[in-house]
């Protein structure tokens, strides 16, 4: 089984996280921000993902040190339960609509961390839930992750107003995206290279 746990503490958080890739969508996630954890929620139901994540943070000061610990920490046990990646599809995209948005996602396990953001909203948007998540987070979350999990990841905005519908439809389409690259196809690993 391919699975990992992982944690992190500092002066700022507490994050804990225990992934398991060919699972089947049971997720628990507890941040004490209730939108952002309905948003990790959807990464792992929609990515077919056994995941806990439990994070304890700052949050009288913000919510910054929360989320990008828990991208950091769930980027880290992604990239463990990969191992070598040998098999693996690699590569996946998707488009998800949520009513009026529309985001696609494309992303590579490609070991080389990069994070194309293009997720545009309203300037004046409302933060979501209490504790508050600013929209912008989202963006943190995402880079966190990917430079730790060292993959590549576009996402994109194709249409949409509603906040909660963007920020909702970006996580489902990753979500797809990573559970269709991760899928084992084979036995190599598939680069020229012969790693990744």
């Amino acid at each position: 089984m391919r699975a990992a746990e992982r944690s992190r503490r500092t002066r700022e958080t507490t994050v804990e996280v225990d992934l398991a890739l060919d699972g089947s969508g049971r997720v628990e996630v507890s941040t004490g921000l209730p939108f952002f954890d309905h948003m990790v929620s959807q990464l792992g139901r929609h990515g077919g993902l056994d995941l806990t994540v439990s994070a304890r943070g700052d949050l009288d000061v913000d919510a910054h040190h929360t989320v990008e610990d828990v991208g950091i920490v769930l980027g880290e046990a992604l990239a463990a339960a990969l191992g070598d990646k040998a098999g693996v599809r690699r590569f996946a995209s998707m488009a998800v609509p949520l009513d009026e948005a529309l985001v696609e996602a494309a992303l590579d396990l490609s070991g080389r961390p990069y994070l194309h953001y293009d997720v545009k909203v309203a300037p004046d948007a409302v933060p979501l839930g209490s504790p508050a998540f600013e929209p912008q987070l989202a963006e943190e979350f995402w880079r966190a992750l990917t430079t730790s999990a060292a993959i590549t990841l576009h996402i994109s905005l194709r249409s949409g107003r509603n906040t909660h519908h963007i920020l909702e439809a970006s996580f489902k389409a990753v979500a797809r995206s990573l559970r269709d690259a991760v899928r084992v196809e084979g036995a190599d690993v598939p680069s020229t290279k012969g790693r990744l």
